[in-house]
């Protein structure tokens, strides 16, 4: 529940965020296209919620074994998208505000009201889209209702957060809050990584390798208690597969290697 929880504040607060700089746009450059905002925002809901529609749906029509792959598929998309949007935040933050204000200057002079419309829509759609990948991901720990209150609270704590924003109050440090939202995605990708390959393993399409690994169910049982919710949240397994322990490391040592390399990069080039 603590990860769909942080995973719907994050995306909700961007969307949240995004919103906010288009509309301070508008008032500034383009008074009466707000109702062209708001539509296209929500355009974007619509397209998320049609999303996860279509989605649900497809499964339900699923045999088992091919259902078990397409969620298996989209909890290693779901791992690579987060991992992908906390990097990209890293690069973009600072000049957020100003690419989306060129994008909609530009879709303004080319399509007026509509171009508004339209940047918003897929601005929305965007988080919205990821969000049901997502939360697609987390489904097999909390139960439907869990999963909706999580989203709720995460809703609730996005629009709390976006309020204080506006309100400039030097009681949320945006900065620290994305730090520390960004570290807490990146822990549940790997756990999406590792419980992907747990689930190919169950499948034999991978080979466990040596199977377990290592046995702490005495001490954390991962099928109940403190253990089942470091199953749910960070895909904790008491008795791992080999290949599972490989394929969580991995993700870390590429994660590692790849900030390294842009860093190293980034210092070349300056």
């Amino acid at each position: 529940m603590l990860n769909a929880t942080v995973i719907v504040w994050r995306e909700c607060l961007e969307a949240m965020l995004v919103v906010g700089i288009l509309v301070a746009w508008v008032g500034r450059s383009e008074p009466g296209a707000r109702r062209a905002i708001w539509l296209g925002v929500a355009s974007g809901v619509a397209l998320a919620l049609a999303l996860a529609g279509l989605m649900l749906g497809v499964l339900a029509e699923l045999e088992d074994r091919t259902q078990e792959l397409v969620q298996i598929g989209l909890i290693l998309l779901a791992a690579l998208l987060m991992t992908q949007m906390v990097v990209w935040m890293q690069r973009h933050a600072r000049n957020l505000r100003g690419e989306l204000e060129a994008s909609l200057h530009a879709a303004a002079e080319r399509r007026g009201q509509l171009g508004i419309a339209a940047v918003a829509a897929l601005a929305v759609a965007r988080e919205g889209a990821e969000t049901v990948v997502f939360l697609q991901g987390v489904a097999g720990g909390p139960g439907a209702g869990g999963l909706l209150l999580a989203a709720a609270l995460g809703f609730g704590l996005a629009a709390l957060t976006a309020w204080g924003a506006a309100r400039g109050l030097r009681m949320l440090p945006m900065r620290t809050l994305f730090r520390v939202s960004a570290v807490l995605l990146l822990v549940f990708a790997a756990g999406f990584v590792a419980t992907g390959v747990d689930r190919l393993i169950g499948l034999e399409l991978l080979p466990p390798g040596l199977d377990p690994l290592w046995d702490a169910s005495a001490w954390l049982d991962d099928s109940a208690g403190f253990g089942k919710l470091l199953a749910d949240w960070l895909g904790y397994r008491a008795r791992p597969a080999a290949t599972v322990i490989v394929a969580y490391a991995s993700y870390w040592l590429v994660l590692f290697a790849a900030t390294r390399f842009r860093r190293a990069t980034r210092l070349h080039a300056a």
